[in-house]
């Protein structure tokens, strides 16, 4: 009987070993690259401490990198946020016709890979042979001479990305707070409206404090992946722009300024580790904030929200 309570450990074995060889592993050694000073003009990777750290302060493009990275992501969730939320909003309380075709294709560019979407807007907006101006030419709007050159201002190609993240993006989050809106039990607003409260009211004091722990997740998950944007940025711009950050290096973002050092520039692995354990750390440090900030609001209101 002993024996049998054992074999347990071995359908769970797969799991562990995969875990520790491609996850854990990776993990601790870029934690040790990350002191050390190994690059194409270093192969044998010696000590060097905090060194690598030390660089960063001084490194302006880590410092873009970061503002960048920040600026990207936000101007993407805030209004992928409140499109997620309306639009869940009016096709799980609404009586809509139709409903399951907008949810699908409002999903839909979640399907196709960020390189892919990366790729095909980067033909759109092209200056030269762009989808936008050729139409453009043809319609009579503009002539050839003055084709618009829609990647040439940082400002503009950094509100591309994140107009592009942000219409990849909504419908997954809409499709999260859909499924929350659903299980928010259908009495809680037959009780408000014989209280006198009306739809938007209902809305606020119902629908979003019921569905908070979805929006936690959403936050988290999306300042996640923001902190870690890489393919769209790195597939945007033309020329010699492509890959390293965009005009006046705007779409630089922190992993593709780790990418570059590790494989173009001379191939610093030691100091793009400790860019990435840098990254990790500053994920780690906001998503507890973001924990600790939302557990202490609902301590305060003295409210018990389901699990999500």
């Amino acid at each position: 009987m002993r024996k049998k309570e054992n074999y347990g450990y071995l359908f769970i074995a797969p799991f562990f070993i995969v875990f520790i060889l491609l996850q854990l592993y990776p993990i601790i050694y870029t934690f040790y690259l990350s002191f050390t000073n190994l690059s194409s003009a270093n192969p044998g990777g010696e000590w060097v401490g905090w060194a690598n750290y030390a660089r960063l302060l001084t490194d302006q493009f880590f410092h873009k990198s970061i503002v960048n990275t920040w600026r990207i992501w936000i101007m993407n969730f805030i209004p992928q946020l409140i499109f997620a939320v309306m639009l869940a909003a009016i096709l799980t309380r609404a009586r809509i016709r139709g409903a399951s075709i907008f949810r699908g294709i409002y999903f839909l560019p979640n399907l196709v890979t960020a390189a892919s979407v990366g790729i095909l807007f980067n033909v759109m907006l092209g200056w030269q042979s762009g989808t936008i101006n050729q139409i453009l030419v043809a319609l009579g709007i503009i002539d050839e001479a003055n084709k618009i050159h829609f990647l040439a201002s940082g400002a503009w190609t950094s509100t591309f990305v994140s107009l592009i993240l942000w219409w990849m993006w909504f419908g997954h989050s809409m499709i999260l707070f859909m499924a929350a809106m659903v299980a928010v039990p259908q009495e809680y607003y037959d009780a408000a409206a014989v209280d006198g409260a009306g739809a938007w009211q209902s809305f606020w004091k119902i629908t979003l404090p019921l569905i908070r722990p979805i929006m936690i997740y959403v936050l988290v998950t999306s300042l996640i992946g923001g902190l870690n944007n890489f393919d769209i940025p790195f597939v945007i711009g033309e020329g010699q722009n492509l890959g390293t950050g965009g005009p006046e290096k705007s779409i630089l973002t922190m992993v593709m300024h780790m990418y570059n050092l590790a494989f173009t520039a001379g191939r610093q692995r030691g100091y793009a580790a400790a860019i990435a354990v840098t990254l990790f750390v500053m994920v780690l440090i906001f998503s507890l904030i973001i924990f600790k900030l939302m557990t202490r609001r609902e301590e305060m209101a003295g409210r018990v929200l389901p699990r999500p």
